[in-house]
């Protein structure tokens, strides 16, 4: 409202100063309305553009002016008449052109400058390819300070500020479920920065024009040359197409677990029963499922089975087993 009103001052007070300033007839009105029109033009268009936008265009504009006054005055001191005749002759032209290449690479180029955090040394950690990016799924799994401990991680651990924020607004939902999982999130993202084996740094550029969390994630690997750190299977799947590294934890945890063999012979409690008619459903120490067939009868006790094969996929292991003869004879 209050801008209206302010823009509504200006169309009026453009003619009247066009009446008094320029000339009292329709030449002064009409040259009073079309310049108010265009303060509000150009209003509209500066509201458009993001500040950082406007102030790196302005100190580009500045810095191609002054390299222009630079280059005058180098020529002045080279004495050189007809060079010195050129640069007088085209001055404000070379003015301009330098002042909109300034212009031009200072907003091309400014989304670069956030990427010189002075807190991560860009220069030499993108050589090494020693970035790594924690998602909002890897930091409340929690596993990924484990994997710290044991000096399985090196380089530099990235954590986006968008990242916090999103962990912030679950910590902050009316859901439960989700409230506890922020609350997490954050107790452990706590302990990720106090670890003292690998630096943790904070990055706070948030690609406000990008709505998806993992879609700002991809875009800051790729800015970034990093790798990322997720139990997200979609995540990986997507970051796969885009040519970005990732470390799935739960593949991770998959290839350190025990290794099973068809054929094995193992001693389990079975647990409950399985999607299908005849299946039942155990657990190894480390969480991994088995589906052991012909096992629905033996819910509540501890069997004997022998593995028949082994799924192993980026959301983890899956074993298939079968009841023992000797048991089913039992």
């Amino acid at each position: 409202m209050f801008i209206w009103i302010i823009r509504s001052i200006i169309i009026i007070a453009g003619p009247v100063i066009g009446w008094f300033q320029i000339s009292k007839d329709a030449k002064g009105i009409l040259i009073g309305v079309g310049v108010a029109l265009l303060v509000i033009l150009i209003e509209i268009v500066i509201e458009m553009i993001p500040l950082d936008s406007i102030i790196a265009g302005c100190l580009g504009a500045i810095l191609g002016l002054i390299a222009a006054k630079l280059m005058d005055y180098s020529v002045y001191l080279m004495e050189e008449p007809k060079l010195d005749r050129f640069m007088k002759t085209y001055s404000i032209l070379i003015k301009m052109v330098l002042a909109y290449l300034g212009l031009i690479i200072a907003v091309r180029k400014k989304e670069e400058l956030s990427l010189l955090d002075k807190d991560i040394h860009l220069t030499s950690q993108k050589r090494q390819g020693d970035l790594k990016i924690l998602d909002t799924s890897a930091i409340i799994d929690g596993r990924i300070i484990d994997i710290i401990e044991t000096n399985f991680i090196s380089g530099i651990i990235v954590i986006p500020e968008f990242i916090v924020a999103e962990l912030q607004i679950l910590a902050d939902s009316a859901d439960s479920i989700k409230r506890q999982r922020g609350r997490r999130g954050l107790d452990l993202l706590n302990k990720i920065r106090q670890n003292s084996i690998v630096p943790v740094k904070f990055f706070e550029k948030d690609y406000s024009e990008i709505k998806q969390t993992d879609a700002k994630i991809l875009k800051l690997a790729e800015d970034l040359k990093a790798k990322i750190i997720t139990t997200d299977f979609n995540l990986n799947k997507v970051a796969s197409v885009h040519g970005v590294a990732v470390l799935n934890v739960n593949e991770l945890a998959g290839v350190i677990k025990p290794a099973l063999l068809p054929g094995e012979i193992l001693s389990i409690y079975l647990m409950k029963e399985g999607k299908e008619k005849s299946q039942a459903v155990a657990y190894l120490d480390d969480g991994t499922m088995i589906v052991v067939e012909n096992g629905r009868s033996h819910i509540g006790k501890k069997v004997n089975i022998v593995v028949s094969n082994i799924l192993q996929t980026s959301t983890g292991r899956m074993v298939f087993a079968n009841v023992t003869k000797e048991t089913e004879e039992s």
